[in-house]
């Protein structure tokens, strides 16, 4: 058992434990766990919390399992939890070297990618924002995906209205915080580069980011046209996760689609859309050959997070170390914006 002394609150390690897991890429059901038994004993009195921990009876509590209640009996009793400092030494670690992308992180001022439990994500969305506050950022884009991606819960033009409205309840539940969070879709683009999802509804959001999820080894030739037509329509802001590839981690590897980069890019720069920087690192996308050629092109960019997991929101530093080592000016990266310049290049062209 850890004797190291801990100052923090029961609920504070619980969160921090999730957190790291999610950083980590933990399978969600055991993040969940921790965020659960969170949200059991928020409601409560510390030493009511404290006198339960003593008795042994914190495993009464709906949500509160062994594990979890050791956590939180450490923590009560003012000693670091033996399951924080492990997922400490784990994963609490910094994500690059040598403060490497740390300058170009100061300057972000949000996150253009985020899915919260909606879709395929593994949080609420009010946990997101709250975390992306705690991270620094000024705004967030929820991005759930849009209703062909079944696989990964995409939202019906219903399902996102209903999301709408509560986008809408959490900014008024934060005000005055200096935070928003902005109304937004990852949307598929379909086979013949329209966008899944009416005009009428992408009209009511205010930043789209269009991604190709199907059909990913589709010839070069068609799978550029597919590309170029997505980025001229007029909707589409950021051309999320280019190449599709995976380069590690629990779904393998896949190799990058092939398409005529040039060609593309060009359409970018042209439309001004921005090309992601997509910070997970299991995507690195897109490969630093093609992220050197959208930034001769003179491409925008977004560096995003893509998190799934409010712990996966300091992914960011991982684009700015990249984009930094690529010498990308941060003024050409849109999420170093203030928000109202950033709406205002977000209007449907």
């Amino acid at each position: 058992m850890s004797e190291q002394e801990y100052d923090g609150t029961p609920v504070a390690a619980l969160r921090r434990i999730a957190f790291l897991l999610e950083r980590g890429r933990a399978d969600s059901y055991k993040v969940k766990a921790y965020r659960g038994a969170a949200a059991a004993i928020l409601p409560l009195d510390p030493d009511d919390v404290a006198a339960r921990a003593r008795a042994g009876t914190l495993t009464d509590l709906p949500g509160v399992g062994a594990s979890t209640a050791r956590v939180i009996a450490q923590a009560a009793a003012g000693r670091l939890p033996d399951k924080l400092a492990e997922v400490e030494e784990q994963y609490g670690g910094p994500l690059t070297v040598e403060g490497a992308g740390t300058g170009l992180r100061a300057r972000l001022r949000g996150d253009l990618h985020s899915h919260s439990d909606w879709s395929d994500g593994g949080s609420p969305i009010e946990e997101m924002a709250m975390t992306a506050i705690e991270v620094g950022h000024d705004y967030l884009v929820l991005t759930d995906h849009s209703p062909r991606l079944k696989v990964a819960r995409g939202l019906s033009a219903e399902r996102l209205t209903r999301q709408l409205a509560v986008v809408e309840a959490v900014n008024a539940h934060l005000a005055g915080a200096g935070f928003r969070l902005l109304k937004g879709i990852e949307v598929d683009i379909l086979d013949d580069g329209s966008l899944d999802q009416s005009d009428e509804m992408l009209s009511r959001l205010e930043v789209r980011v269009a991604s190709v999820h199907s059909k990913l080894a589709m010839d070069p030739e068609p799978l550029t046209r597919r590309m170029v037509a997505a980025v001229r329509n007029p909707f589409t802001n950021v051309l999320g996760h280019c190449t599709g590839r995976l380069v590690t981690g629990s779904r393998g590897t896949r190799p990058q689609s092939r398409f005529d980069a040039r060609a593309v890019f060009e359409a970018c720069a042209q439309e001004g859309v921005a090309v992601e920087i997509n910070s997970r690192p299991e995507r690195r996308d897109p490969p630093t050959r093609l992220l050197e050629l959208a930034r001769d092109v003179g491409c925008l960019f977004s560096i995003d997070s893509d998190a799934h997991a409010p712990g996966q929101l300091d992914y960011p530093l991982l684009g700015c170390e990249r984009a930094e080592a690529a010498g990308i000016d941060a003024d050409r990266i849109v999420n170093t914006w203030p928000v109202q310049r950033l709406l205002e290049w977000a209007r449907p062209r």
